[in-house]
């Protein structure tokens, strides 16, 4: 049976890249996903049989050939370095992976006379709710090649959909991220040192994120899509730290040991995330937090 659509992935090999390709290949699409020589594929194992890797080895003129071979209906680009802090030895990288590699990806799109990207950005972009205020060196890169972007869309037709995203989670999630922490803090003696807990934060289940993936695939290929539109996969919903913690005791019975102030907030810690942005047309998240959770604790 013929594909429904063609997909190249970048970043597939992280969390969500690699639950957005097993749900394109879920819906028929034919996937292809460019890793680096090093990258880690566990997180592809699953529907790795029902895909073709790219082995990428940096250059431009590779990136070329590889759009070129999979002659895809749209672009997903997920892959970044994401870093809320970063050091001095860090800064190379970031500007490699979040820059220099996108905008390399744009090249071969154009050169291949591919036209559809679906980009991912982030709410760090909006540091205190203003319009441009990076939370990190990770966001401003991020916000580069927005800018970068602006050029392939006026002069060389590049059709581009940036969805900034919010925290997210899910059952497998391999990251250290909030979740984990709570449930490790669950299997501990030693009290888990956290910030005093007022910082809003607004989760987004995985298969909402992914589901907004899709649907703002299906805008740019219907052809109602006009330059760069950018939008926010938000809960809509953000939560004092507090709270997010209390929900998660009370959907699995289990008191954690929390130290609430035992350690500072975060330099440019983000205590209201970024609300302005509009949402994706045709796209809501589904599940909610307390479903969320059941999600993770099977």
């Amino acid at each position: 049976m013929k594909a429904k659509y063609v997909a190249l992935v970048t970043g597939g090999t992280g969390f969500t890249g690699s639950r957005l390709i097993e749900k394109l290949v879920a819906d028929d699409w034919s996937v292809h996903a460019i890793v680096r020589p090093n990258s880690d594929l566990a997180l592809l194992e699953k529907n790795i049989k029902q895909i073709k890797l790219h082995v990428h080895d940096g250059s431009t003129s590779d990136l070329v050939k590889i759009v070129a071979d999979a002659k895809p209906d749209v672009v997903f680009h997920l892959a970044a370095l994401v870093l809320a802090q970063h050091a001095p030895k860090d800064v190379e990288a970031l500007l490699q992976s979040n820059l220099v590699f996108s905008t390399q990806l744009a090249e071969a799109m154009v050169e291949n006379g591919v036209g559809n990207m679906v980009n991912t950005g982030t709410f760090w972009q909006h540091y205190e709710n203003r319009e441009y205020a990076p939370t990190c060196l990770y966001a401003a890169t991020k916000q580069a090649f927005e800018a970068v972007l602006q050029y392939y869309v006026d002069v060389k037709s590049l059709t581009v959909i940036t969805l900034k995203l919010f925290d997210s989670y899910g059952s497998d999630d391999p990251r250290q991220k909030l979740f984990t922490m709570l449930r490790n803090a669950g299997k501990a003696t030693q009290p888990l040192l956290m910030s005093p807990g007022e910082q809003l934060i607004d989760l987004v289940h995985i298969d909402d994120v992914v589901e907004a993936f899709v649907v703002a695939a299906r805008h740019l290929l219907g052809g109602g899509v006009n330059g760069h539109q950018c939008y926010a996969v938000s809960s809509g919903n953000p939560l004092p730290l507090k709270e997010v913690v209390r929900t998660y005791e009370k959907v699995t019975g289990v008191k954690l040991p929390i130290q609430w102030g035992g350690r500072p907030y975060r330099e440019r810690e983000v205590m209201l995330p970024w609300n302005q942005g509009t949402l994706l047309p045709d796209w809501r998240p589904r599940i909610s937090l307390i479903e969320g959770i059941k999600t993770i604790i099977k």
